[in-house]
Formats: C-alpha cells, structure tokens, sequence
C-alpha cells in the first residue's frame, strides 16, 4: 500500500504551516492574494506556484514544451477561483548549468500558456547555479497578477446548504501528485504512460470567466469556485467553505480516466488518500446556486453535477 506521505509529502504538514503562518497574516491561505488599489474600483489578486515532480517525468522522457503550460494554469487557474481576470505573468528558471534549446522549450511552453490565459508574458529570471542541480535538471516556479472589481470577488462566503457541485474536467492529472505517482509507477511505468502523464494541466480561464459574466451579473449565483490541486477535493473544497456549510461528492458522478485507476491499482493506493492526492478527472469545482445548477451545467462541455452542500460540520465527505 502507497500513500501520498509515504512517496514522502506530507500534506498535513503544509496545512499546519499555513496555519501556523495565519496567525501573523491572517489574510493568506485563498486561491488569490488581493491587493487594493488605492483610489480605483479594483483590486490586484495574486497567485504564485510551481510545476513540482511532474518534471522529473519532462527529465525522463526528454519532453520539455508542455510544462510551461503546467506552469502558467496552477497559477491562473487559481486567480479565477476569485473571480479575478489574468493580466501578466513572470517565470522563474533555475538550473544547473543552461541549457539554452531545453529552457527555450520550456519558455516556448510558458508564452503558449500566458496566450490561452489571455495575459502576457512581461519578463522572469533565469539561474544558473552549478552543483545545486543535476545535470539536464532544472525548476520552474511562476506569478501571476489579476484583476476584479471590488466588491464582486468570488470568497464562498454565502456557500450554502443546497447548492450544487459543478464538476469540470481535467486533462490528466494536472501537476500535482507527481511524487506519488512516480513512486507508483516506477521509471517504466512513467516512460510507458509519458503521454498521459505529461498532458499539460487545462487552463480554465476564459470558459469560467464568461460564465461569472453570464451567470453573476445580476446576482452571485456562482458562489465559490476550487482549482482541484494539492489535498484535492478534501482540502480545495474545504478552503472556501463557511461554518456549517459541508460538501457530499458523489464519486459515481463521473467516469473516473483509466490513468488514476491504473495508479491506484497498481499502488493499492487507499481510497482516502488518492482523493486527497489527485484530481480523479475533475480539475475545477463550481459551487452554485440549486435553480442555475442545470443551465451552469451545459454551459461547460462535459461537466457533470458531483455532489450538494448540506448542513453540518465544515468540511467535505466522498460517498
């Protein structure tokens, strides 16, 4: 039996440094930073994140022009959990010694992802630092700046007992739960399901925000919006929902990939642990409103309605 802890992350331990971290500046621990700007209508929300061991798998098979993407979507697509509109982005490449084709792939990627985001690649920084990587290894790390109206942000503070989860889908397994995946799978199993397992993350960016100007123009009828990341349905969910209110995800909502079942399988992977590790095939949750739940649903290709709020305990429960 392989758990996300035992491939060696511990999720429980980020959770409790962010916590800890909360005392001082309470206002951390969203989808977004916000920043007001003083003497405007708006405010700024930022974003910033990595590709993690996903890369290990760009080492193996030699593939470096999909990652970028990963890079820009684990940072949009939290943005957008706000309500906010992408507007620039900058990167970070860290590597041993430059190799100057791979980091141009690996650029090329990430202004392809600023383009289906629809902000701009402005600039970033390029470190070399010999002996701290391995040779032919780097790290990428990203940050985004958004927009949106005061006023109009998208908190999941009026979640409540009778909406429904909107359940979007993802392209694979986005980029996160790498460590437990390699861990599964092995070298072979990772050459063997390169394709799969490199499928660069879905950025959701221009899909959603039409739906906030369609369906929350006149009242908030989207009322909370998670990016289905690390600590997945349990601690994405769980971030943006007020006291009282607890979320039911129906697992036969959807057709979980044959990717995640052959990890599980293969891993004998517990049935906990996996949902608080991978996406299962739905990398955004909306949470919206019972009488626009139907017309929310076919606004988006193949989303399907996943679970209810009810009353109870915050936090989330997968039956």
């Amino acid at each position: 039996m392989i758990t996300y802890k035992k491939s060696g992350v511990n999720i429980d331990a980020g959770n409790e440094l962010v916590k800890r971290i909360k005392k001082d500046l309470p206002k951390i621990g969203g989808f977004g930073g916000s920043f007001g700007l003083a003497g405007t209508k708006y405010n700024l929300v930022s974003s910033t994140d990595g590709v993690g061991t996903k890369l290990k798998i760009a080492f193996l098979v030699n593939k470096h022009n999909t990652v970028g993407i990963d890079l820009v979507a684990m940072n949009v697509n939290d943005l957008i959990c706000v309500g906010a509109k992408p507007l620039f982005f900058l990167d970070y490449f860290a590597c041993g010694k430059l190799n100057v084709k791979q980091a141009q792939e690996v650029i090329k990627g990430i202004a392809k992802g600023c383009e289906i985001s629809g902000s701009q690649l402005i600039g970033g920084e390029t470190a070399e630092m010999p002996d701290f990587y391995k040779n032919g290894e780097y790290d990428l790390a990203g940050f985004s700046v958004g927009i949106i109206e005061k006023g109009k942000e998208i908190k999941g503070n009026n979640i409540k007992a009778g909406d429904v989860l909107i359940g979007l889908p993802s392209s694979g397994p986005h980029s996160n739960g790498y460590s437990l995946i390699r861990k599964v799978l092995g070298d072979s199993g990772l050459k063997k399901y390169s394709k799969q397992l490199l499928e660069p993350t879905k950025i959701y960016v221009k899909e959603i925000l039409a739906a906030i100007k369609k369906f929350n123009s006149k009242k908030q009828n989207i009322a909370g919006i998670a990016h289905i990341t690390g600590g997945s349905f349990y601690d994405k969910i769980g971030r943006i929902l007020p006291q009282n209110a607890r979320v039911v995800i129906e697992k036969s909502a959807w057709e979980v990939p044959e990717i995640f079942k052959i990890i599980q399988k293969k891993g004998n992977v517990p049935e906990n642990d996996i949902y608080r590790t991978l996406n299962m095939g739905i990398g955004m949750v909306l949470i919206v409103r019972p009488d626009a739940a139907l017309q929310v649903k076919r606004f988006f290709k193949d989303a399907k309605a996943v679970g209810y709020v009810k009353k109870g305990a915050k936090g989330v429960e997968i039956i």
